[in-house]
């Protein structure tokens, strides 16, 4: 048990780094007070450009990845069998998210969790981020809203990892709850942009 609230603890700071914010700043802004507000990579690329947005996303999916290697090292280091390393692997995963979405350095205003999400499935189950990644972009390319994009692919991730665990190919349900909480963590994340999508007020990224 240890181990598994070292790997959360340790899942949750690696999360919690705001590279969206750090970006912003080394940019001379706060990208807090501009466009929606949010520290995510979508907001910084409409107020930095892709330049700095791009380079966010793939830190903060660095930051999914990087908690599941710790928390696959820290069970190595307990010797946990392989139930008890997924587990533990499970909760770094949702910590990570839960820390980018929540971080404590920005008085738990983060950003929505999508990129960090994505890394640390790559690092469990690589198969179902492969797929979830191609609903992603073939939502985006159809109605070209980032958040729209984000809530089905949220919504296609349990399904995903769900068949494959009934096509056998990983034996414990630990990732078919883990992928549960991280769809239900996106949605919730995502409330405002539903609210806006519905009333149409919604920015979207147009094809220049």
């Amino acid at each position: 048990m240890n181990t598994h609230l070292a790997a959360a603890c340790a899942g949750y700071i690696i999360g919690s780094v705001p590279f969206g914010y750090l970006a912003g700043r080394v940019a001379g802004v706060d990208v807090r007070t501009c466009g929606s507000g949010n520290v995510g990579a979508t907001n910084v690329v409409r107020v930095l450009g892709k330049k700095f947005g791009y380079s966010v996303f793939l830190l903060d999916f660095a930051k999914g990845l990087a908690a599941v290697f710790c928390a696959r090292w820290l069970s190595n280091r307990a010797a946990l069998d392989s139930a008890g390393a997924e587990v533990a692997t499970a909760f770094a995963g949702i910590a990570a998210v839960i820390g980018h979405s929540f971080p404590i350095w920005l008085k738990f205003r983060g950003g929505k969790g999508v990129a960090t999400c994505i890394g640390a499935l790559f690092g469990l189950v690589p198969i179902a981020a492969v797929i979830v990644c191609v609903v992603w972009l073939v939502t985006f390319e159809i109605g070209r809203y980032v958040s729209l994009a984000s809530v089905v692919a949220a919504v296609a991730l349990p399904i995903a990892v769900g068949v494959m665990f009934l096509l056998h190919r990983f034996d414990s349900p630990v990732f078919v709850y883990l992928a549960v909480c991280l769809a239900c963590l996106v949605l919730i994340r995502h409330r405002s942009n539903l609210a806006r999508l519905a009333n149409g007020t919604e920015p979207r990224f147009d094809r220049k």
